[in-house]
């Protein structure tokens, strides 16, 4: 079982201390996949970074101006470009003297897919290792692909914090949706992750995982038992994905149906690489799968 922390409260519109260097602003925009809003976080005092602006709402925006009057935002950094983090980032920076703006261009612009920000284009396209510092404070970007090719968590190295954006999230696991979310890299960013031996993950959306170790284990076993789910539904016969994710999730809010198929996909093409897994053509939404 994975040891979720749900218990936040979004005090929307108000700046929230949750580390010495770190205060949160939550987005009013909650749902079934921001659960009680985007947690934008800005870093440092006097000169300061913001992280994962969120959404284009102007209450959103104002909070930020508000959060940070008397102070001078000296870079925005984006983990990805989902429609809950980026889109607020240009106009953000248009409002407090165009800082430059940090992160990673959807890879697959002019997508007309409802969750992607084809339109962001940031400042400098950020690379792994790479750091953005402050009086105070220093950012190191790490490339964590998985949840979207493109995404990049920020350690704050000198309170060994992670901002883990939506590669971990305490109150909930990661959607992992093909064919620009892949679960080989998934896995293989968690153990990235894990190896840094972060004291703090502070996600996007929700409270902060102080229990790190013990959290990202139970994060990947239980990718591991879906897996296992899987091929015990592969064992009855051959099957389709919609015939799988009903008993699959059956616990599972009937409104995320639609993503855990996703993330189902996602565990298919996995396993169809590792020989595993068997389909007819190419692994689909639609397709039938067997034991290889």
């Amino acid at each position: 079982m994975i040891p979720f922390v749900r218990e936040i409260d979004p005090a929307y519109g108000r700046a929230v201390a949750v580390t010495p260097l770190v205060r949160r602003v939550t987005a009013n925009n909650p749902g079934p996949f921001t659960y009680l809003g985007t947690g934008t976080y800005i870093v440092g005092h006097g000169q300061v970074a913001v992280i994962d602006p969120g959404p284009d709402l102007p209450e959103h925006l104002a909070a930020l101006l508000r959060a940070v009057k008397g102070e001078t935002v000296v870079a925005i950094l984006t983990t990805h470009t989902h429609s809950d983090h980026s889109p607020l980032s240009h106009p953000l920076a248009a409002q407090v003297g165009n800082p430059p703006i940090y992160g990673r261009a959807d890879p697959q612009q002019g997508s007309s897919e409802a969750e992607a920000d084809s339109a962001f284009r940031p400042d400098v396209e950020i690379a792994d290792g790479q750091r953005v510092s402050g009086p105070g404070w220093t950012l190191e970007a790490i490339a964590t692909p998985g949840h979207a090719s493109n995404h990049v968590c920020y350690a704050l190295r000198e309170e060994n914090v992670l901002f883990s954006g939506d590669h971990v999230m305490g109150w909930s696991t990661t959607v992992v949706s093909p064919p620009d979310g892949d679960m080989g890299d998934y896995y293989a960013s968690l153990s990235k992750v894990e190896a840094r031996d972060f004291a703090m993950l502070i996600p996007t959306h929700g409270p902060p995982v102080t229990d790190v170790r013990p959290f990202i284990a139970a994060y990947r076993n239980h990718r591991l038992d879906r897996e296992r789910q899987i091929l015990a539904e592969l064992a009855k016969g051959p099957c389709t994905i919609s015939e799988m994710v009903p008993s699959m999730y059956a616990a599972v809010d009937p409104r995320l149906h639609p993503a855990a198929a996703r993330s189902v996909l996602a565990h298919l093409v996995h396993l169809s690489r590792s020989g595993v897994v068997a389909s007819e053509g190419a692994p689909g939404p639609l397709s039938v799968y067997r034991l290889a």
